[in-house]
C-alpha cells in the first residue's frame, strides 16, 4: 500500500503542510513513519480522510483556490473507491473537494493496479463545459 509524506498529501488533500501536520497531531489524521523515519500517511487512510473531508467542504466557489498550471483539465487526487465487474469499473478518485469518476475497462483499472489509497490524475476532456458565477460577496 502507498504511502504519502506530509507534503504529498497536503498536495492531494488542497491544504497546506502544517494544517496536515496539526491534523496529524490532534489524532485527526493518523500517521505512520516511513523508511526514513518521516511521517507518511498510509493511502488508504488518506483516500478515507479525503472522502470525509470534501463532505464537509462547501463549495469551491466558496474556497478559491488560484491554479499556476496551464493544464487546467487535470486533477491529480487520490483513488477513493473502485467497484469492478466482470467487464467494467468504476473509478472514484477525491482531488481536494473535487469527486472525479471514471468508466474504464476492469482491464484498464486492473493494469493501472487502480485501489484505494493510489496516486491517480483525472484527466478530463469534455466537449460541453457549463461555467457558472457565484454571487459576490461585498
Amino acid at each position: 500500500m502507498p504511502r504519502f509524506r506530509i507534503s504529498e498529501a497536503a498536495g492531494l488533500l488542497g491544504v497546506s503542510d502544517d494544517t496536515v501536520r496539526r491534523w496529524a497531531d490532534i489524532g485527526r489524521l493518523p500517521t505512520v513513519r516511513d523508511d526514513s523515519g518521516r511521517q507518511a500517511v498510509e493511502g488508504a487512510v488518506l483516500a478515507q480522510f479525503a472522502t470525509e473531508l470534501a463532505e464537509g467542504v462547501e463549495s469551491p466557489a466558496g474556497r478559491a483556490v488560484i491554479v499556476g498550471e496551464s493544464a487546467r483539465n487535470r486533477f491529480p487526487g487520490i483513488v477513493t473507491r473502485v467497484q469492478r465487474d466482470g467487464v467494467m469499473a468504476q473509478v472514484e478518485i477525491q482531488a481536494g473537494p473535487h469527486r472525479i469518476v471514471s468508466l474504464m475497462s476492469r482491464e484498464a483499472a486492473d493494469e493501472l493496479g487502480l485501489e484505494p489509497g493510489v496516486l491517480a490524475i483525472g484527466s478530463v476532456k469534455a466537449t460541453n463545459v457549463v461555467v457558472e458565477v457565484p454571487q459576490q460577496h461585498r
